[in-house]
């Protein structure tokens, strides 16, 4: 399964919906990344996805984006393949 890493916040329920999201797919660990407690990582994460909201989503190199697309793309069946990827 490809690594999953999540720019969040400690409060966030976008965060929250989207791991659960996740782990109804089988990922066991996520990568998380919160841009509250280290604001250099929001910079960060925002040079790489040109987006300042949270969850930031990563599948392996593939920017996903935020809860809204993570869930448009599970809708499309386009998710779990990405996941599975080698």
């Amino acid at each position: 399964m490809q690594t999953v890493t999540m720019y969040t916040t400690a409060v966030c329920p976008y965060c929250i919906q989207a791991k659960r999201v996740l782990q109804s797919k089988g990922v066991a660990h996520i990568d998380e990344i919160r841009v509250d407690t280290q604001p250099e990582e929001r910079v960060k994460m925002m040079e790489l996805t040109g987006r300042r909201t949270v969850p930031q989503i990563f599948i392996g190199s593939t920017h996903v984006g935020g809860c809204d697309d993570l869930m448009a793309l599970d809708a499309k069946g386009g998710l779990l393949p990405l996941l599975q990827a080698a």
